[in-house]
């Protein structure tokens, strides 16, 4: 059975966690860690089987642990992802736009390569990702909408650089339409589906109650 690190306790992270806990993930959670550490305790306090709740995030991969998962954020991936491949463990990492940054993507690369351990990037909201990836060679492109709750985007770099407040948008707005590289950067928080997405393709989003809605156009090859 493997065993779990974990790095964030969040909303994400505790569902994981509970998912463990209760034997829905064939897996033991052995060690937590949250910046916030009353995130941390209140997490502890949800699970029947107490994991241990480290010191420091480098203490998770430090562990005897198979893999971690990443469940905090972008910066989380780009100031520890590398020190977590260095101990040799595994990692799966949900802010997957952390990778868009290029220079993030290519030292991890190099890291899995050099130390011969993997980086799991789940298919998160889109369940028909896989199928994306297969038939990746025939698209001419992939529309993505994301409609949310302006409340949810509170926060986002988009409104300081764009100088919009956020409490002004009281009905169905499009408030952005870019590549996904661009939108991992204004809504880094949000926009995760858009980074697994990102292959140079045209990725169009909309952002403004937690619907995914994809578009997409392909080539088409009748049977000879």
């Amino acid at each position: 059975m493997k065993k779990i690190g974990l790095l964030g306790c969040g909303a994400i992270g505790t569902q994981i966690a509970l998912a463990i806990d209760s034997g829905k993930i064939p897996a033991e959670l052995t060690h937590i860690y949250d910046f916030d550490g009353a995130k941390a305790e209140a997490l502890l306090a949800k699970l029947a089987k107490k994991p241990t709740l480290v010191a420091n995030p480098h203490l998770l991969s430090s562990n005897n642990v198979d893999i971690v998962v990443e469940a905090a954020s972008q910066e989380a991936v780009k100031n520890h992802a590398l020190s977590i491949l260095q101990n040799k463990k595994d990692l799966m990492i949900m802010s997957v736009g952390a990778l868009l940054d290029e220079s993030v993507f290519d030292i991890l690369f190099d890291a899995c390569v050099e130390f011969k351990k993997k980086i799991y990037l789940p298919s998160g909201a889109i369940a028909g990702l896989d199928a994306l990836k297969s038939v990746k060679d025939e698209l001419e492109s992939v529309t993505l909408t994301t409609t949310k709750n302006p409340k949810a985007l509170a926060g986002a770099k988009f409104f300081s650089v764009r100088n919009i407040d956020v409490n002004s948008i009281t009905q169905k707005t499009t408030i952005f339409e870019g590549a996904a590289k661009e939108a991992v950067t204004l809504f880094p928080a949000n926009i995760n589906v858009a980074a697994l997405l990102h292959q140079n393709r045209n990725i169009i989003l909309a952002k403004l109650a937690g619907i995914c809605e994809l578009d997409v156009k392909s080539h088409y090859y009748p049977s000879l």
